[in-house]
């Protein structure tokens, strides 16, 4: 289950730029005419790209956050009902193990 947020997103390209050194926070200053300005150009769309897919990619995306809380409300709930069930079947009878 997927709580996706806009600041989870941020934090997410946040970490994505700093790794590629494009970032205004990060700590390498290039020349504006330096060829490895292209090429980090080309690994920051490259990035980009791969972090679209993977967003599209992720299941639920589509529902909302209120949405997926009451999936998980539901889950959660399913988890505790059988984790009841399997308490009281478990002191209901002993289940031995084949010798």
């Amino acid at each position: 289950m997927l709580l996706y947020t806009s600041e989870l997103f941020l934090n997410y390209m946040f970490g994505s730029l700093k790794s590629t050194g494009n970032c205004h926070h990060g700590t390498r200053i290039m020349d504006k005419d330096s060829t490895d300005v292209n090429q980090d150009l080309t690994k920051l769309k490259t990035k980009i790209q791969e972090t679209r897919e993977k967003i599209l990619a992720m299941p639920e995306i589509e529902s909302s956050p209120g949405e997926q809380q009451e999936q998980l409300r539901f889950m959660r709930e399913q988890v505790d009902t059988k984790t009841q069930l399997l308490k009281k079947y478990k002191g209901l009878c002993v289940f031995d193990s084949p010798k």
